[in-house]
C-alpha cells in the first residue's frame, strides 16, 4: 500500500496522518484541514455518523480548549456550509483528541512511547488483526507493541486503527 495516498498533510513524514478518511470524510478532511492549520490546530480525525460530523483536533503543543473548540466551530461551519459536502442536516462536533485519543500520524506513537494501545490491522499479522499491547517503538514506517509478552512490529501502511487505552493509574 502506497503511504502517499493516504496522507493529507504535507510536511515531515511523522506529521502525516496515514489513517485517510474514505468518501465524505475524506472531502470534509480536505476542506477542514487548511483552516485548522490557519488557526494552529492539526486534524486528527473526521467521523461522519449519520447525521453528525465530528472533527477531532489537537495543538502540538497542548491541549485544546472547549472555546478553541467553539471557535474552530464558528470558522468551520461556514466552509462546510459553502462546500455542502453532507446531504441534508447534520451537527457539528468539534473536540479534542481525548483520553483514549485515536493515533493516527507516526508522532502519535512516538509521542506516547510506554501507553498502552489497542491497534486492530488491515490484514492478519501472525494470524491476528486485533492487538492491545505496551508501545514499545516507533518511527515514520512501523510500530512495536509487547501484546501478551511478545513482540510485534506493525507496519502503519497496514493499520485500520488505532487508540490509546486510558490508565487511571489503579489496579484491577
Amino acid at each position: 500500500m502506497n503511504l502517499a495516498g493516504l496522507w493529507t498533510v504535507s510536511g515531515r513524514a511523522s506529521d502525516a496522518r496515514f489513517v485517510g478518511e474514505t468518501g465524505v470524510a475524506a472531502q470534509i478532511a480536505g476542506l477542514v484541514e487548511p483552516v485548522l492549520a490557519e488557526l494552529g490546530f492539526r486534524l486528527v480525525r473526521v467521523l461522519v455518523s449519520g447525521p453528525t460530523v465530528q472533527i477531532m483536533a489537537e495543538r502540538p503543543e497542548r491541549t485544546i480548549t472547549v472555546e478553541e473548540c467553539a471557535e474552530i466551530s464558528r470558522r468551520l461551519s461556514p466552509v462546510l456550509d459553502a462546500h455542502d459536502p453532507v446531504q441534508g442536516q447534520y451537527t457539528l462536533e468539534v473536540s479534542s483528541p481525548g483520553i483514549d485519543r485515536p493515533l493516527t500520524k507516526p508522532e502519535h506513537f512516538q509521542r506516547f512511547l510506554g501507553s498502552k494501545v489497542k491497534v486492530r490491522t488491515e490484514e492478519a499479522i501472525a494470524g491476528r488483526r486485533n492487538f492491545t499491547g505496551t508501545l514499545k517503538d516507533a518511527d515514520d514506517e512501523a510500530v512495536a507493541l509487547d501484546a501478551d509478552g511478545t513482540e510485534v512490529r506493525i507496519p502503519l501502511a497496514g493499520i485500520r486503527r488505532s487508540n490509546l487505552i486510558p490508565d487511571f493509574g489503579g489496579s484491577a
